[in-house]
């Protein structure tokens, strides 16, 4: 079965790994184009990319999918079916009629909950126990292509969104090899989803950064590890403005303000929220590295 897959980062890189594992033809990857990266501001190829040239598999970049060209390339190609893990693209109707054996698509989320950019990040910000990968039949609307399968997996108390990427990007790899192959077998189910209960994932922005110390101390805590490691939760402690790595939560009766210091010592930095409080582990101070709170609090002699 001839494949063309496209994907970008590193959650698509997992995906394209076990593809070559699997011994299907890869005839191409598409993937975006170059961007600066660093201070040096160099272009850099994407994790796809690097991976694909390592196998000496044809890389296309294109600028757009729209403007024909990148049809035309696929038509010479002749895919069995397109396979999609974190492209970053929309694919135009004129793609997704191309292969005979349908685009499908690798998300990280348990559909339909969960549609768009950042199902990771917002599993973990919105206090979900449960998320999981999804296979699916891409459709014109974002997400909303008819299910094939579907793996699901708990979330820690303690994990991160950033170790949750980790370990969905490795379930999604092995779930795109099933699939390719119930399709290759003719078993691949269509399964329509249920559209009045999807919920969306917008992209992750700075803007939504900083703590509110009025909320319950499970949803700070959920707050700072759906923002680590990017862009990292913040909040101003001892007049300076801090990234917040890692809390634990305390529920309970403080009769404090929410905001308020209740001490600060080896134990970190422990905040009054709405149903008790929130002890603040590991920051990062501006032009700092992240480091405990207490070497934090050492280093400014700031200890209650």
């Amino acid at each position: 079965m001839k494949i063309v897959f496209m994907g970008t980062p590193d959650f698509a890189a997992a995906s394209l790994k076990r593809l070559y594992e699997s011994g299907h033809d890869v005839a191409a990857v598409f993937t975006q184009p170059d961007k600066p990266k660093n201070r040096g501001l160099r272009l850099a190829p994407s994790p796809v990319k690097e991976l694909a040239a390592a196998h000496g598999t044809p890389v296309c970049q294109p600028q757009s999918l729209r403007d024909g060209e990148a049809e035309r390339v696929l038509r010479e190609i002749k895919p069995d079916v397109i396979a999609v893990v974190a492209y970053g693209r929309i694919l135009p109707q004129a793609v997704l009629d191309i292969p005979p054996l349908g685009c499908v698509n690798i998300h990280a989320s348990i559909l339909p909950r969960l549609r768009g950019a950042a199902p990771v990040q917002w599993a973990v910000l919105n206090g979900d126990t449960e998320t999981g990968v999804t296979s699916m039949y891409m459709a014109p609307e974002l997400d909303a292509g008819d299910i094939i399968f579907v793996k699901k997996t708990p979330i820690g108390e303690e994990e991160t969104a950033g170790e949750l990427y980790a370990r969905l990007a490795e379930m999604g790899g092995e779930l795109l090899i099933e699939t390719l192959d119930a399709i290759e077998q003719g078993t691949a189910p269509r399964i329509p989803q249920d559209h009045a209960l999807a919920t969306y994932a917008p992209p992750i922005t700075k803007e939504i950064a900083p703590i509110d110390w009025t909320r319950t101390c499970r949803e700070i805590s959920c707050h700072v590890r759906g923002l680590n490691p990017w862009p990292v939760a913040t909040a101003e402690l001892f007049g300076t403005a801090l990234k917040i790595y890692k809390v634990k939560a305390e529920p309970g009766t403080t009769g404090a303000e929410p905001g308020t210091v209740l001490s600060a010592g080896n134990d970190g930095i422990k905040v009054a929220c709405s149903d008790g409080a929130v002890t603040v582990l590991e920051v990062q101070a501006p032009g700092k590295k992240r480091m405990p709170a207490s070497d934090w609090l050492r280093g400014r002699r700031l200890c209650l």
